[in-house]
């Protein structure tokens, strides 16, 4: 058995980086490090929930549901589950440290994906 630090971990990252943490179940636990963004790009992952824990820091975490927009703001110590199928993204992001796990496939987007057909996870 091996004892993982993700917070001394964090102290490696770049500003946007990402990183492998621990396997788990055929994926792996990840670390993300951001600062001063003001919104990333659209993700969806079309068969599995995905885990976003915040050990430093903030960020909101933007989901879109039908025709809504859900902000859920995110500090130290807490997390959020985002539901397999929904688009999401990170918004007002400030020195997170974020511990992930993601262990399906990844659809991106740079646009509203509800505007851009071809970037549904069903194309």
């Amino acid at each position: 058995m091996q004892k993982y630090d993700p917070v001394a971990l964090s102290e490696t990252l770049s500003p946007f980086d990402f990183r492998e943490v621990a396997p788990f179940n055929g994926a792996a636990f990840g670390m993300y490090y951001g600062d001063h963004l003001a919104q990333a790009d659209w993700e969806l992952h079309p068969d599995t929930d995905e885990l976003l824990m915040v050990l430093r820091g903030s960020v909101t975490v933007e989901i879109l549901v039908g025709a809504d927009r859900q902000r859920i703001p995110l500090e130290a110590g807490q997390f959020v589950i985002v539901p397999k199928g929904h688009w999401h993204r990170h918004v007002d992001v400030r020195e997170v440290v974020e511990l992930f796990f993601t262990p399906g496939a990844t659809v991106e987007s740079t646009d509203d994906p509800r505007l851009a057909s071809s970037n549904r996870a069903d194309a």
